[in-house]
Formats: C-alpha cells, structure tokens, sequence
C-alpha cells in the first residue's frame, strides 16, 4: 500500500519559511521547504490541513500563525462539523485548522493529531481510480465529491475535493494558473497526477 511521506513546498524564501512554520505550527520533517520563484498565481489547488483535538488547540495555532506574519482567510467558529480556521501562510499556502470538538476535552494543548493534504481534483472519480491504480487504499468516497485514502505510515493524510469544493472550504476564488509550488514525498515510484501534482520518491531525497 502507498502512502505520504512529506511535502516539500516551494516557496520565495526558504529561511523565511522555516521560520515561520517553527513559529506558527512546529511542524516535524512531514514538512518541507525549498526556495523558487517559478510563476503561480490564485488558488494552486491544494490545502494543508491540521487536524487537532479541542477549540482551545485551534485558537493556539490560528494566532500563532496569525501572529507570524498568515493572513486568516475564515476566523475560527463554530460549524455543524466541529470548530476551524482557515489561514494563509506568507509563502501563499493555505492551511486549515480544524477539531471536530466543539467542547474542550482536556488541558490546553498544541498537539497536532493528523497533518492532511488536500487536493483539488477537476475529476475525482478519474483522480481515484489513478490513485488506486498507483497503489492507495480508498477509506471514504462520496461519488464524485470526496475521497480519503488509508495512510498506514500515521504521518500524513491524502484526501481529494473538487477543485471548486476546496476552494471553497478555503475561502477563496477557484481561479488559479500556473505552477502547484508542491511536491509531494512517498514510497510509491515518481508519477504525475491528472491535475498535475508531482509526485517523488522518498527514498531518492
């Protein structure tokens, strides 16, 4: 079974974004940087998502990354799902940050329980059977609206929306051309996705 083992964005300023990350998020080597100014603009079509156990983690990560210099794209509320945030990161990333708690459940933390990559597929049943073809385990699809994929490793989650869907769950225009500026890290052989999403082989890094 394939699965993720870090994404690598490409980002103006590699020392820029170290520090920003370590600041807002404190996130493992699940998360990469590496500097480029190859040419994007609007949505690239993917999201970074953290998943965590209580509203007072939520509140902790959205204002540290605020305070580090994100730009909040959703505030922190309450939904019928659970309690979230959407921010961006000054490199252009989008990340949300979400529990499906609307109470508190324990002492203040800032744990991370799940770090998701979100992808914006033009076709997710098309962008399904290549993900199985290549080796990834379906655990929830809604038709032509949702998958999740297993993830045995426990360090990183793959999930696909609808382009329009995510751009949406971000709180932005789908609109976007250009370059994705992300690489995504597995122990599955190289291989480009229909929307275009590079992905590497872990052990060559």
């Amino acid at each position: 079974m394939a699965h993720l083992e870090f994404v690598t964005l490409e980002v103006p300023d590699r020392a820029d974004a170290e520090r920003f990350y370590a600041t807002a998020f404190g996130l493992d080597d699940r998360l990469r940087v590496r500097s480029s100014d190859v040419p994007t603009s609007g949505f690239r079509g993917f999201a970074m998502s953290l998943v965590v156990s209580q509203p007072s983690t939520v509140d902790s990560l959205f204002g540290t990354a605020v305070e580090a210099g994100a730009k909040p794209l959703k505030p922190v509320a309450k939904s019928l799902w659970g309690y979230g945030g959407v921010v961006r990161a000054p490199d252009g990333t989008i990340w949300t940050i979400a529990s499906s708690s609307k109470k508190e459940t324990g002492p203040p933390t800032r744990k991370i329980d799940e770090v998701v990559l979100q992808l914006g597929a033009q076709d997710v049943a098309a962008s399904k059977r290549f993900y199985v073809e290549h080796g990834f385990e379906v655990t929830k699809s809604y038709g032509r609206k949702y998958v999740e994929f297993a993830q045995p490793s426990g360090r990183l989650s793959l999930s696909l929306y609808t382009r329009k869907a995510l751009a949406k769950v971000a709180g932005v225009s789908p609109e976007g051309s250009g370059s994705h500026r992300l690489f995504i890290g597995s122990d599955a052989e190289p291989f480009t996705d229909p929307d275009g999403f590079v992905w590497v082989a872990a052990k060559e890094i």
